[in-house]
């Protein structure tokens, strides 16, 4: 459910504003919206401050704490990652130029260029010239040695003359030396290498210190949220005001504090129309799981929108346990965040391990009706099969346009519900009708089922098409009404195809990922070499079971966030709840 919100406005004498705000600060139920917003910004300091820290954070929690626990203090410590950091920068941009240095001077091979000015003092005189193979016997010189052979496909040659110059060919063409040696290149990089562990160590040394980077991180938010709300007040020389957004289930409990300080002036009102509140949803706990995946995808329904997380939770697990079609990988993914809980809950949030665990279970219970176990069946017949048979490949395709039609006539429904008692109810009905009518258009042409008067398909479309039409755009002008839900039929109709084609995908990818899990184990069982055979079982089936949760984004969140998402109206247009309140990370 989006929770309700009401609009509150504060103002106390310009004094109090610092009362004001911790008592705010306290209550935690708040989100402030800034009366000026040009006003409310953070200053250069604290915001750098926010970012080193989310940064350092970031770092730290991403690495496996080592060695001696260090004594620093938490300012310290995020300003020690940063320098590291950026010490890490420096350091792999020094060693991109340093290689691509070792490959320009690549013809020099292991040349010390001490060692030749040490032959120069020593009064030997050493020269690099370019000419071709047979010209080599023309020069005339103490000494000549051949270094090989240059991409030109000429020969390169070291000349050595104690006095006088060297008689060469006109074809010899002098090299010059180049301002660096390969040794010393080399040299440097180590020296690099070993400072970059070094760097390394010290991270994992403060890593024990996430903690403290987490309470710094903390402090640096508080700052900067009471900076913002300082400066998105309105004030002048006797009053200081703030707005905000409050949930109408805690707007009575915080109006009572906030009164018995007995310094404030107080007013909420409702949300007009052209006000956009935060979006708070409160879904039942068993619903929670799915928030995980709206953090990650980082989208907010409007306040005015629908809560989808009952819907996304019921039909999210199923399309994924279709796209995987293994009860093995879906026990991998319910057994695996079981037992590592608070590793995984910590590495990717509790409310994603929530659900991939639900998506795990899920996948376990089709996976087991679909009878395979990392691509090998255990019981004698499945009860859904799913493989290359025409039979197989026609029923799976037939139940993922059926799922396709419940869950996007389910959104068309939902979007009635909320219209009624306006009349595009009636056209949001005939939506839902009229997909049941291109379900069946869309089993005509992929399935060959029969599309005749004696079937009910081209009724439901007339009747669907005919609401969907008269009331799209309800008005008193019968020719305008028409006329508008003619203009806005077409691409809606296509649209509605494509939606419903759009679901074949769930028998698709299932059956590649069925496919590919056979195919590996057919290609184990056949090596013949047993430690062969466990390295293709475990390469095979880890890279189907990658592919299998890349599906459930690629095409299980498509589905939801698009097809149903369509369906239902949703823009995701909203921003979340966050109420001013104190930060415990």
């Amino acid at each position: 459910m989006i929770v309700p919100m009401q609009k509150l406005l504060v103002a106390v004498r310009r004094s109090d504003r610092e009362t004001l705000l911790t008592a705010l600060r306290d209550a935690g139920v708040i989100h402030l919206v800034p009366v000026d917003p040009e006003r409310a910004r953070v200053d250069d300091e604290t915001s750098a401050q926010l970012r080193d820290a989310e940064r350092a954070l970031q770092v730290l929690s991403a690495l496996e704490p080592q060695g001696d626990r260090p004594t620093v203090e938490p300012g310290e410590i995020v300003a020690e990652v940063h320098s590291i950091q950026r010490r890490a920068a420096e350091h792999q941009s020094r060693l991109t130029g340093l290689y691509r240095q070792l490959e320009q001077i690549r013809m020099w091979g292991d040349l010390r260029l001490k060692q030749l000015e040490q032959l120069q003092k020593a009064g030997l005189n050493v020269e690099f010239f370019a000419l071709p193979a047979e010209s080599l016997g023309e020069i005339k010189a103490e000494c000549v040695h051949s270094l090989g052979e240059l991409q030109s496909k000429q020969t390169m040659v070291a000349v050595v003359q104690r006095s006088g110059e060297a008689e060469l060919p006109e074809s010899a063409v002098p090299l010059q030396l180049p301002s660096t040696d390969a040794p010393t290149i080399r040299a440097e990089a180590a020296e690099i290498d070993v400072a970059q562990k070094a760097d390394q160590a010290r991270l994992a040394q403060l890593a024990h210190l996430s903690i403290e980077v987490e309470q710094e991180l903390a402090r640096v938010r508080q700052e900067a949220d009471w900076t913002l709300a300082l400066n998105g007040a309105s004030e002048d020389e006797n009053l200081f005001a703030v707005q905000g957004w409050i949930p109408e289930g805690h707007a009575d409990e915080a109006l009572t504090k906030l009164a018995a300080s007995g310094m404030a002036a107080m007013k909420t009102i409702p949300a007009d129309e052209d006000e956009l509140p935060p979006t708070l949803i409160e879904s039942p706990k068993w619903a929670r799981p799915i928030e995980g995946l709206f953090g990650v995808l980082g989208t907010v329904p409007g306040y005015r929108e629908f809560d989808v997380s009952i819907p996304f939770l019921i039909a999210l697990p199923l399309f994924t346990a279709m796209l995987i079609s293994d009860a093995a990988y879906g026990a991998i993914l319910l057994f695996g965040p079981a037992l590592t809980y608070p590793w995984a809950s910590k590495a990717f949030g509790v409310r994603f391990t929530q659900l991939l665990m639900v998506v795990g279970a899920v996948s376990m219970v089709w996976g087991t009706l679909t009878n395979a176990f990392f691509g090998f069946p255990v019981f004698e017949k499945a009860v859904i099969t799913v493989g290359t048979q025409d039979a197989a490949i026609q029923f799976m395709m037939e139940l993922s346009f059926t799922i396709g039609a419940i869950h996007l006539s389910l959104a068309q429904l939902w979007q009635a519900v909320r219209f009624f008692p306006d009349l595009r109810f009636f056209s949001k009905i005939g939506w839902a009708v009229f997909i049941w009518g291109m379900y069946g258009v869309v089993k005509f042409f992929v399935l060959k089922s029969p599309m005749t008067m004696e079937t009910p398909w081209p009724y439901l479309l007339m009747v669907g098409a005919t609401l969907a039409i008269l009331f799209a755009s309800p008005s008193t002008n019968p020719l305008r009404m028409v006329g508008m839900g003619l203009a806005q039929f077409p691409l809606s109709m296509l649209s509605a195809f494509s939606d419903v084609m759009s679901y074949v995908r769930l028998m698709a990818v299932g059956l590649a990922s069925s496919v590919l899990a056979v195919s590996f184990n057919n290609l184990a069982l056949d090596a013949g070499f047993w430690p062969l055979t466990v390295i293709i079982l475990l390469f095979g089936h880890s890279l189907n079971m990658g592919l299998g949760l890349i599906a459930m984004f690629a095409h299980g969140v498509r589905l939801n966030m698009l097809e149903f998402g369509n369906n239902l109206g949703l823009e995701w247009t909203g921003y979340a709840f966050s109420p001013f309140a104190q930060h415990s990370e």
